[in-house]
């Protein structure tokens, strides 16, 4: 895969760009135009769902690009109510016409809200098998539910893609520490924390010694604890800026020093508890 400026290698060998671009809450044309720009600005990952109602604006961006179908790596998700052996098929093809794609690089069950999850699990293992999907995988999963799926599958999940940021580490330390141990890629979502904690003084300090933006130094932080983050903006500049994030590093004193901010904060539902 080439024009990445670095890249994740999968347990199934595949390689993943080291940053993605999301997708939640752009619709259709407004997807579309944040799809190209991204394009534009270097990101060869795109990220969506079935839920986000923007795949086939996705697929429709990825074909105007003029970029390679090989240089691309596109993702999308199982949604709750598609849970299921035969829904799961039944979504996947739907997702994959939306798209109009002959395959996904990546694609993953949404969220581990549904009894039936193991069922979906059999037939993305399945959509795997036959080449649908180069990868298959999850996401908001816990440890429980990672050892779930390894329990009961000889095909252990590629990517666990979760809320990741400074502001909530402490609470997923444990489950990055599990994921390395298994080979299994985390992808961060809501990286910038969905601009919540952007006028932290400590990022700030940080951005200004490096002659970053605060958002370059989140992402960066999380480049730094071997995650793909996977930021999303509709402004054409900080699509770029987001990008811009592999000619710095942040020392150790100052990954510290960002962990530190953990405070427990969530900005989309947290599943702890959650059987």
């Amino acid at each position: 895969m080439k024009n990445m400026a670095q890249a994740v290698k999968l347990n199934t060998g595949d390689l993943m760009p080291a940053i993605g671009f999301g997708t939640w809450q752009l619709h259709e044309q407004e997807a579309y135009q944040a799809v190209l720009a991204a394009f534009k600005a270097g990101y060869r990952y795109i990220d969506t769902a079935r839920i986000y109602g923007n795949e086939a604006a996705v697929g429709r961006a990825a074909r105007a690009s003029g970029l390679p179908r090989s240089e691309l790596f596109i993702t999308t998700k199982l949604w709750n109510d598609d849970n299921g052996y035969q829904q799961a098929h039944q979504a996947f093809a739907a997702s994959l016409r939306r798209l109009a794609l002959d395959y996904v690089d990546l694609y993953l069950i949404h969220w581990p809200f549904s009894d039936e999850r193991l069922d979906s699990w059999q037939a993305l293992t399945e959509i795997h098998q036959r080449g649908l999907a180069k990868a298959v995988g999850v996401s908001n999963y816990t440890i429980k539910h990672l050892e779930e799926v390894m329990v009961h599958s000889r095909l252990v999940p590629a990517v666990n893609q979760i809320e990741l940021h400074p502001f909530i580490y402490a609470s997923q330390r444990q489950l990055l520490t599990f994921c390395r141990r298994h080979k299994i890629a985390v992808q961060a979502y809501s990286p910038l924390a969905h601009g919540r904690r952007m006028d932290n003084p400590l990022i700030n300090e940080i951005a200004a010694r490096h002659g970053k933006t605060p958002a370059q130094v989140m992402v960066r932080w999380c480049v730094q604890h071997g995650t793909v983050p996977i930021p999303k903006s509709t402004n054409p500049r900080r699509i770029a800026e987001n990008f811009t994030v592999f000619d710095f590093d942040l020392s150790p004193a100052e990954m510290r020093r960002l962990d530190d901010l953990s405070e427990g904060l969530h900005t989309t539902w947290d599943i702890d508890g959650i059987d």
